[in-house]
């Protein structure tokens, strides 16, 4: 049992309006609907808070319409100087998930810091020390707290290399030895995988080598159930500071509950800087603007079998709401089966963002089109070597694969000097729009830019030109009782009404089985007796005798690009359109030979399963 013989307050940072809107709901949270329980939150007297970066900077660009930048600035008028507001920030990837140059990770840290950042937690996901080094320059000449991160996590099968007290406490010394100024250094554990005892002696071994001025912090996930304890053993090696929220942005996936770690720490000469009897108040601000939203329980439940998948709670979040709309929750247990595979094939990075991503998607495509069959660019990125030096050496054979199959050469040079040069074209996409080429609106669109995306699918122009994705993962309404004639609502909708046969796809869930079938539709006397108002002949001929061309899922998706025109002749199997599903692109193939009669969608739209992205004749 831990016990402090000269009494000890524990430092908190309280997490509840950045990774607990990211574990639970992929941070797709308006601002509206948390702002009060955080104003009641420096109330109570909490004084440290995690606000931004991460999910919490895309989730709001991406699909709440919400300027990131501006929701940064209005947490930071409602909160008051004074308080220390800090983000989190991905090394050479900075707030999105590909590699940015030195120019932009600069103007991504003069951005942060002028719209209320103090403090920012950098990591990195191969604790590549050079990586931390370099990117950490930027925070600290914009003026920030740059607490470094060291990215810990449990691994999926055996090794005595790496992921072990020695590998972290060394990364440590490494770079304390860099010359780079520090001002504190954080354990980061994103899947809650850590075993107590590491987290002791590692603890233990950094406070013997670090300033004893230096703040040591710790953070963790409670998806494990772990979370508690592993704080516990950190405070007993030395740890200064750690990660809490509360209810119901606790637990699960999430942080623990303050009211939990103080009850732990009851007795043992420590303390939290905080007052566990004031959480009830902000719970009850929570509970209220949280009343729409619709809680998954994959994500507020403790789930044991992370040792086994080691995902940070804030990709799972995210990840099963994808999958959710795309109607393929089913193949959750498979995905979660291939990590131990795709893990230590990788390298054993660890899984933090975009690492985490990048295992998901490996494990996701291994799922869905067979085991390497299809690399995931950034996964076959990493191996290569273009987000930095992995810790294992990477499977030969999957290194193999990613090169023939990506088109990239093997890199071991400065993952920031390889990246894109983005600046340019993120200034030159606003100045064709018509757009301000603020820093702001430059970074905005930067930071949605990777390759193969089309700028108009750029969620920074969508938002700047008033064409943002609204996808807010709220409770579905009742359904209202029907009292109007299918065939009359249809043509009271202007739905088109079908006027020969027309394929479509049926979905049917049965057992826990989603099975999907080619269904050919005939049309009734009723329903061919005219056409819906405003239906083109184009639209006619795609329900006529014309094949729909769809995507593969079995929920909706969203149109990436498009590859043929009206009038293209196609061969079967030709790639058609690309969709993107789980941060990813998708090949969307045609079911037969023919000519493009009509092309149903654009680059950008949500697709579910029944509409058809193009039709062939």
């Amino acid at each position: 049992m831990i016990f402090a013989k000269n009494p000890k307050a524990i430092r908190v940072m309280f997490t509840p309006f950045r990774d607990g809107l990211q574990s639970s709901f992929g941070g797709k949270v308006r601002l509206q609907d948390f702002l009060p329980a955080m104003e009641a939150s420096v109330a109570a007297g909490i004084r440290h808070f995690e606000f931004g970066g991460g999910a919490r900077f895309q989730a709001p660009l991406f699909y709440l319409g919400e300027d990131p930048f501006e929701t940064m600035k209005q947490i930071r008028n409602a909160v008051g100087e004074g308080v220390d507001l800090q983000i989190l920030t991905r090394s050479v990837s900075g707030v999105t998930l590909t590699t940015q140059s030195p120019e932009g990770l600069a103007l991504q840290a003069r951005l942060m810091a002028e719209y209320g950042t103090t403090w920012d937690r950098n990591f990195d996901y191969m604790n590549d020390v050079r990586n931390l080094v370099n990117t950490g320059r930027p925070i600290v000449e914009a003026g920030m707290h740059h607490q470094v991160a060291i990215a810990l996590m449990g691994l999926p099968f055996k090794s005595e290399k790496v992921h072990t007290a020695e590998f972290y406490i060394d990364i440590g010394r490494r770079l304390l030895e860099s010359g780079i100024r520090i001002d504190s250094i954080c354990l980061k554990d994103a899947s809650g995988t850590t075993d107590p005892r590491t987290c002791y002696e590692t603890a233990r071994g950094l406070r013997k080598i670090m300033p004893p001025e230096m703040p040591l912090w710790q953070h963790t996930h409670d998806t494990a159930s772990m979370a508690v304890a592993c704080y516990m053993a950190g405070i007993e090696g030395g740890v200064d500071g750690i990660d809490l929220s509360v209810r119901p942005m606790a637990s699960g996936t999430v942080q623990p509950d303050v009211r939990s770690m103080a009850h732990a720490l009851k007795g043992t000469g420590y303390r939290l800087d905080v007052d566990e009897t004031r959480m009830h108040d902000i719970e009850n601000l929570l509970n209220e603007g949280m009343k729409d939203y619709a809680f998954n329980p994959v994500t507020t439940s403790a789930d044991a079998r992370v040792i086994g998948f080691p995902m940070p709670g804030g990709a799972i979040g995210p990840n099963v709401h994808m999958m959710v709309k795309m109607g393929i929750l089913d193949k959750y247990g498979e995905v979660l089966a291939q990590f131990p595979k795709v893990v230590e094939a990788g390298g054993a990075w660890t899984s933090v963002t975009p690492g985490s991503q990048q295992y998901w998607l490996q494990a996701f495509n291994n799922v869905l089109y067979g085991e390497w069959k299809k690399i995931d660019a950034g996964y076959g990125r990493a191996v290569l070597g273009y987000f930095g030096r992995t810790p294992l050496p990477s499977d030969p054979d999957v290194v193999r694969i990613a090169r023939e199959q990506l088109g990239l050469d093997p890199f071991d040079g400065d993952p920031l000097e390889a990246a894109p040069k983005n600046i340019g074209a993120a200034r030159k996409a606003l100045e064709e729009r018509g757009l301000p080429v603020t820093g702001k609106n430059t970074f905005l669109v930067l930071a949605c830019m990777k390759p193969g995306k089309k700028l108009e699918a750029n969620e920074g122009i969508r938002l700047l030109t008033g064409k943002p994705k609204i996808d807010v993962p709220l409770k579905k309404p009742a359904p209202a009782e029907k009292t109007t004639a299918p065939a009359a609502v249809a043509a009271s909708a202007g739905v088109p009404v079908l006027a020969g046969p027309a394929t479509t796809k049926c979905v049917v869930e049965e057992g826990g089985k989603v099975r999907t079938f080619l269904i050919t539709l005939e049309p009734t006397r009723a329903a061919s007796g005219g056409q819906a108002p405003g239906r083109t002949e184009a639209a006619s001929r795609a329900t006529g005798a014309a094949t729909g061309v769809f995507h593969a899922f079995s929920g909706s998706v969203e149109v990436a690009d498009i590859l043929v025109k009206v009038g293209d002749k196609v061969s079967a199997g030709q790639v058609v359109a690309r969709v993107e599903a789980m941060k990813a692109t998708h090949d969307v193939k045609a079911p037969k030979a023919g000519t493009v009669s009509a092309i149903h969608v654009s680059i950008g739209d949500d697709v579910d399963s029944s509409r058809p992205i193009l039709s062939l004749e």
